[in-house]
């Protein structure tokens, strides 16, 4: 067992709170090292010392007194609710900060962006004039509205495609 250790578990060792394995060990680095037997003496006669002090116990009615005086403190007013806290506030920035911080970060490809990630948003670009026109696409009414060429043979109403009115 190192000295680390012991000074963590030295009250539980000193209060008897400790199992007996664990205790043969804190024991026996008590015997090998100076320092926490040290340590463990001065907590001894300071727990000695606080035995000695008489045990003061409240008067009657102290608790009633208690009780008037904080209820006769100053009450917070409905404004006081509207008031932020500091440590509220220092949060809310520091969480804003954090934010744009985070935010700038990764729409800047050069430090830490996803790899590749500039070549997709060009591709995505250079085809930005077909997504204007989509839904034009997707409705494809105006084909319908279109004249045959004089090449191409009128198409006979056996041939169209039906719309189904679901």
């Amino acid at each position: 067992m190192n000295c680390e250790k012991v000074s963590q578990e030295l009250i539980a060792y000193l209060d008897g709170r400790m199992d007996s394995a664990k205790r043969r060990e804190t024991e026996e680095h008590l015997a090998s090292c100076a320092a926490c037997r040290g340590r463990a003496e001065q907590f001894r006669r300071v727990w000695t010392v606080m035995d000695e002090v008489p045990v003061i116990e409240p008067s009657f009615g102290f608790d009633a007194r208690v009780r008037q005086r904080v209820a006769a403190g100053p009450e917070r007013g409905w404004l006081a609710w509207f008031v932020p806290q500091a440590r509220l506030a220092f949060s809310a920035v520091l969480l804003i900060a954090l934010t744009v911080w985070i935010a700038k970060r990764t729409s800047n490809p050069a430090t830490g962006g996803p790899a590749g990630s500039t070549e997709q948003d060009f591709n995505a670009i250079q085809h930005l004039g077909v997504l204007e026109n989509y839904d034009v696409v997707t409705k494809m009414d105006a084909l319908s509205e279109l004249v045959p060429s004089a090449d191409q043979k009128p198409q006979t109403p056996e041939t169209e495609p039906r719309e189904s009115n679901d």
